[in-house]
Parts: structure tokens; C-alpha cells; sequence
């Protein structure tokens, strides 16, 4: 996996390959409207995460995301809570619902290395186009804490005045990796909580 160089994160202010999982994702989306959402501060957003593809010569565990919206984006970021990240995708995959690349449509992603998120300038033309990427991890995937990212996604667009104005929909999760198994209940001590009966004298 490509690793940019470490840059001061600027937040969500700064908004602006594998093959996409576009039938899930639509699945996703499926209770909700396929028009496009006319104001870019209502965005609905979803995705979901699965295991990666292996760089080769890396031991790092690979998690690969998936995310759409109702609207076109000029950027998103991407936050890991409590979870490391050790590396990201710099040039994400965009795809249209058939699964087919758009190269008109693309993103640059940069951030902290290691961090906790990265964020991604560029654009989709349209809402629902699929972007792809990949993160990596320095622990295993199904691993406890799991990781479970925030979405926040931009746009900027000229308003009836002419002027430059950026929209920001989210966070939106999108849930814990998929193919881990359920957690294991927490088991408690043997005998803890238990009154002893003594007959009387």
C-alpha cells in the first residue's frame, strides 16, 4: 500500500484496487431514495468495510471500505476513532452502479502516518457513484477494539450569488468490518455473587 507523506491534518475543513462492491452497497441504500438529494447538507451516506487485498511484502492487515451518496462530493474523510491506521489508498477507486470505473471522477487522500483517519479531496459528478479504497491496520481485522469508521463527506458548489460555498453532511458510521465472528460475551468469575447458607445451631 502506498504511504504519502505525513501531513498536518486540517479536519473535515480540508474536504474537498480493489473492484467496488456497488450490489451491496445499493442494498445499503435501498430504503432510501434513488433521486438525487438537491441540498448538499442533507446527504445521506452509507458504506460498509471488508477485509482488504495483501500488499505484498507487507504484514499489515488491509481493510477495505466502501462508500456512496445521494449527491456529488468534492471530498470525505474518514475517522478511526481509537483504532490505528498505519497507511491508506492515496487514489481510491470511482465507479458508477454497473461497477464501471468513471475516469473522470477521482480523489487524492492524504493524512497523518500512522493516525487515526485520513481525508480525500477530488470529485464524483453525480450522487450514488461508488468509491473504493483501502486502509491498513497494525492488528488483525476481527481484532478487539474493532475498528468502525465515521464518514463525513463536502461540496463545494457556487451558490445564486456566485460565491464559493461548501456543504457537509455526517458523520455516518459504517459499522464494523463484515465476516468477523459475533463477540464473545464477557464471562464472569466462578462463585462471584454467591451467598453461602449456613444452617443454624
Amino acid at each position: 500500500m502506498h504511504k504519502p507523506q505525513p501531513s498536518p491534518r486540517r479536519g473535515v475543513r480540508r474536504l474537498a484496487r480493489a473492484l467496488p462492491a456497488a450490489a451491496a452497497l445499493t442494498l445499503l441504500l435501498a430504503a432510501q431514495s434513488q433521486a438525487e438529494e438537491s441540498n448538499p447538507n442533507n446527504y445521506s451516506c452509507a458504506g460498509h468495510l471488508v477485509a482488504g487485498r495483501a500488499e505484498e511484502g507487507s504484514s499489515e492487515t488491509q481493510v477495505q471500505y466502501t462508500i456512496a451518496c445521494s449527491g456529488p462530493i468534492s471530498g470525505y474523510a474518514l475517522q478511526t476513532g481509537n483504532v490505528q491506521t498505519t497507511g491508506f489508498e492515496s487514489a481510491p477507486l470511482v465507479s458508477n452502479e454497473k461497477g464501471e470505473a468513471i475516469t473522470t471522477d477521482s480523489f487524492t487522500c492524504n493524512g497523518e502516518i500512522p493516525g487515526f483517519g485520513f481525508d480525500c479531496v477530488g470529485n464524483t459528478t453525480k450522487g450514488y457513484e461508488t468509491i473504493t479504497g483501502q486502509f491498513a491496520l497494525a492488528k488483525k481485522l476481527c481484532a478487539e477494539p474493532r475498528v468502525d469508521p465515521t464518514l463525513t463527506v463536502a461540496y463545494a458548489y457556487l451558490n445564486e450569488k456566485k460565491v464559493i460555498t461548501q456543504a457537509i453532511s455526517g458523520p455516518f458510521s459504517l459499522g464494523r468490518p463484515h465476516g468477523c465472528p459475533a463477540p464473545r460475551p464477557a464471562r464472569h468469575g466462578k462463585g462471584k455473587g454467591k451467598v453461602s447458607k449456613k444452617g443454624k445451631k
